[in-house]
């Protein structure tokens, strides 16, 4: 068998309508890793729908009500192979109610791709994704100005120049350094520049967006840090026992492992060791980050453990936090955040309200420079650092330690309203 080759996550984002999921329709039809029959099925379907133009787009947009709309709503996952790697591609959705998906996306991502388009240039959601992918620890990053061949854009080179400079002050100010960030132009509905280079743009001499993804360098994988697998599910299986599930985040576990589950039931963490591991429906002796593993611990009973619980080595036990520091974005609170404000976080798996308990520091975005003024209201697009106490006892870890472990979204009635990472973290006594 040959070696299998390595594996990205790579996400696709961008604002509503500029193109994402035709982008990756194209590319996954002109690579070869869909089949003529099937575009041919989904371009019926598009005419009948009175979509047409729409069938690349439906090759990730397999929900019906996406069909019918003509917009993304979940995270979609497709494997996608060049001759040098193989992607999941998540295809992440632009509409606003849809950013809680995005987030998840991004969070999984190593590598995204940001299509923008270029008529209507930079949005306020390519924005938003420029900040989230950054603060979710998305490594690299592909600019692809889309829709080229639109009526007014024709192919221009000093319309492209132009939004790639508005992109570029954007990015900056998000945190990104531009000097290492791709740019290219693509027209994904007549498929121009995606797999192969465009007669009508003899100006770009670059990459194609295939060229430019096959240049991702494979991430480090966290295999040298500790353990760390938060929990999705617990299921009872018979003649097994209580089977946790969940995706490892960092390190490696092996049957064998002495391990405990924190916080656990009883906020004491539960003990227990590793005698199973099962991968796509596969016994493996042991799983690493990345892979989504149901496994079986001597020690664990079924009322012991739940969702946003944390695996970790025994003598390596994941943190559980009473009070800790973060560094946190506001992104689109209705009103203002203040001390006492107590939303909830997603952080991994984990779902649990904090409150506010301090704003220690306010920071410009753009500069990263403390602001003294009005330091005790957040309103959107600020910056801060402050302490949070969350209502029951939560596991995250520090972003100079284990970052995987340390970012967070953090959602009010339905929105996302800021996003962050942790700093510090007042351990709980155990």
């Amino acid at each position: 068998m040959a070696k299998e080759k390595e594996h990205i996550n790579l996400v696709f984002v961008g604002h509503v309508d500029h193109g994402k999921s035709t982008t990756v329709g194209r590319l996954l039809f002109d690579s070869g890793n869909v089949d003529e029959q099937a575009m041919r099925k989904l371009k019926e379907k598009a005419e009948q729908l009175g979509k047409k133009g729409f069938e690349f787009a439906f090759v990730m947009d397999n929900l019906k009500e996406e069909q019918e709309r003509g917009v993304t709503i979940d995270l979609a996952h497709k494997r996608f192979d060049t001759d040098k790697y193989y992607f999941t591609i998540i295809d992440a959705p632009g509409h606003r109610d849809f950013i809680k998906n995005m987030i998840t996306g991004a969070a999984q991502a190593d590598c995204a791709v940001l299509v923008v388009a270029a008529n209507d240039g930079v949005n306020a959601q390519t924005i938003e994704h420029l900040k989230l992918t950054k603060i979710f620890g998305v490594g690299q990053l592909i600019v692809a100005v889309n829709k080229m061949d639109i009526s007014g854009v024709d192919y221009s080179e000093d319309r492209y120049k132009a939004v790639v400079e508005e992109v570029k002050k954007n990015a900056t100010q998000a945190g990104w350094d531009v000097s290492k960030v791709a740019f290219l132009p693509i027209a994904s509905l007549p498929g121009d520049n995606i797999v192969k280079g465009s007669d009508k743009m003899a100006w770009w001499t670059g990459d194609s967006l295939l060229q430019a993804i096959d240049k991702f360098e494979v991430p480090q994988k966290p295999t040298d840090l500790p353990l760390r697998l938060p929990l999705q599910d617990v299921y009872n299986i018979t003649g097994i026992g209580v089977v946790p599930v969940g995706r490892i985040e960092t390190g490696v576990m092996k049957i064998g492992d002495k391990v405990i589950a924190v916080p656990g039931r009883e906020g004491k963490g539960v003990p227990g060791e590793v005698k199973s591991i099962e991968m796509h429906h596969e016994q493996v002796k042991e799983a690493g980050p990345g892979d989504n593993v149901g496994f079986n611990v001597r020690g664990f009973g079924k009322k012991d453990i739940a969702r946003g619980d944390v695996i970790g080595p025994a003598d390596n036990v994941p943190s559980v936090a009473t009070e800790f520091t973060a560094q946190i974005v506001i992104m689109s609170h209705p009103s203002v955040v203040t001390v006492g404000y107590t939303p909830v976080f997603h952080i991994h798996t984990a779902q649990v309200a904090c409150q506010f308990v301090e704003i220690i520091k306010k920071l410009d975005p753009a500069t990263g420079n403390e602001v003294t003024e009005n330091k005790d209201v957040l309103r959107n697009g600020d910056a801060a650092i402050v302490r949070l106490r969350p209502v029951q006892p939560l596991v995250i870890e520090k972003n100079s330690e284990i970052p995987q472990m340390s970012r967070f979204a953090i959602r009010d009635s339905g929105v996302t309203v800021a996003a962050g990472m942790c700093q510090e973290i007042t351990l709980k006594e155990m």
